[in-house]
């Protein structure tokens, strides 16, 4: 006999927020929701609407928890939890933020939801892999909401960051958070096919979390997945053709001890079987994550 659906869980009147938040997270289990937009678990994803339709601050969630609340704010946040289950959309989008590396990103369906592990690289400096004393120009291709451009130049005081991507949409999005951050004398933002709009420019870093699944692989995405542009996850048979391109070019536009770092995620096995003469270094995440590859300048062939 088929499996019996869960009951559907019952809200206290006047739930406190910790209620509020469990009674969400019951909804979101019974209701099979993917996630991966900056949450794992349905606690979290419940968490995250619920303290963003209440304006309260994660920085007090200690106290945040115990607090009741009337009616008409457990109806706001009801509303939220409706459409995450009806629509299958990602929470940041339903939330029009996303954090990264500690930094408040604007996002909306223009652009993939910030989640990349390149935070902890960026918080390190990309130390050992790199001297961040002596890095003076950045790339980031396929910037997307320009996040890792923009921590980048934060994390960097004294470097200019360059930020490509195809999509005008995205720049839109990223122009925005330049903005937002305050960065626009150190952030530019161009519009184009990987190096295609950088001329001749030479980086000590180039950072890149391209789109990386296969056309096979679309196919099999939660849905939340597919309110994300197809244009920034769908990348060839493979899923490697941008990856290809960003190796081609790579020596032409690094400095000398510069290095590239590109996130792959479970494209790695096939990043690896389409290129074994390359000496790429998988890094490893404290943090969780994985998938990213560093290949120095010397170490790349012609």
């Amino acid at each position: 006999m088929p499996a019996r659906p869960a009951a559907r869980p019952e809200l206290p009147t006047a739930p406190t927020v910790a209620e509020l938040i469990r009674y969400g997270a019951a909804l979101f289990e019974r209701a099979g929701l993917a996630y991966g937009h900056g949450t794992d678990n349905a606690v979290d994803d419940a968490a995250a609407l619920v303290f963003h339709a209440l304006h309260l601050d994660h920085a007090q969630a200690e106290a945040a928890y115990r607090v009741r609340l009337d009616a008409s704010a457990a109806e706001r946040v009801l509303k939220l939890f409706e459409e995450r289950i009806r629509r299958r959309v990602p929470a940041a989008y339903l939330m029009g933020r996303m954090w990264f590396a500690g930094l408040e990103f604007e996002v909306d369906a223009r652009v993939i939801v910030p989640r990349s592990p390149f935070a902890e690289l960026i918080h390190a400096g990309f130390a050992p892999w790199i001297d961040p004393d002596r890095v003076r120009r950045i790339l980031d291709i396929g910037t997307g909401s320009g996040c890792i451009a923009i921590a980048c130049a934060i994390a960097f005081p004294r470097a200019q960051v360059d930020a490509v991507d195809v999509s005008l949409h995205a720049l839109e999005v990223a122009r925005r958070n330049v903005a937002r951050h305050g960065v626009g004398d150190r952030v530019l933002l161009f519009q184009g096919d990987v190096y295609e709009p950088l001329g001749d420019a030479r980086y000590d870093l180039i950072v890149s979390n391209p789109p990386y699944v296969s056309d096979e692989e679309m196919q099999t995405l939660p849905q939340e997945y597919r309110h994300e542009p197809d244009l920034a996850l769908r990348a060839g048979a493979d899923g490697l053709d941008i990856v290809r391109r960003i190796l081609a070019g790579a020596r032409r536009h690094l400095e000398p001890g510069g290095a590239l770092f590109v996130e792959v995620g479970d494209s790695d096995v096939r990043v690896q079987t389409a290129f074994p003469d390359l000496r790429l270094t998988w890094l490893e995440f404290e943090r969780g994550g994985g998938g990213v590859f560093l290949i120095r300048a010397e170490e790349l062939t012609a």
